[in-house]
């Protein structure tokens, strides 16, 4: 039994592949993808720029080594830019530890430090819910549903 070599052929390889099928081309997200990564973006980013704001400027506590605290935010940021899902779903589960700050300081801090806790905790909320409707919106269009 003999295979037939490739210099054999008469139909040239590049011809083989589709040019204008648009399965081929790479899909491009819906709107609610792209709706759902601007706002997590978004929270992520304010969460950055309250926390930096709380622990330097508006109620410093200390030193202003609490505001190491949003280094781990700017992580995520490559992974939301780049629509990876398993950044969505680590960071719906990373922003409880924000969460629970949140909420511990919104009930021990006096006034300032009390309404930028209660901020952080509905950024975080908000973050969580995003995160939570994007991974559910790829998964189901990735069954075709």
């Amino acid at each position: 039994m003999t295979f037939p070599s490739a210099a054999s052929s008469t139909t040239p390889i590049v011809s083989a592949l589709p040019v204008d099928d648009p399965a081929a081309a790479p899909r491009r997200p819906g709107t609610a993808v792209t709706a759902t990564r601007a706002v997590a973006l978004g929270c992520v980013l304010a969460l950055v720029v309250l926390g930096l704001a709380w622990e330097l400027w508006l109620a410093p506590t200390g030193r202003g080594t609490l505001a190491l605290k949003v280094v781990p935010l700017l992580l995520p940021l490559a992974g939301l830019w780049r629509l990876r899902l398993s950044t969505y779903r680590a960071l719906s589960l990373f922003v409880w530890l924000y969460v629970a700050e949140g909420v511990v300081r919104a009930m021990g801090d006096p006034a300032p430090g009390r309404w930028l806790a209660l901020a952080q905790t509905l950024l975080c909320l908000l973050l969580f819910a995003v995160c939570a409707a994007h991974v559910r919106w790829r998964l189901r269009a990735g069954r075709g549903a």
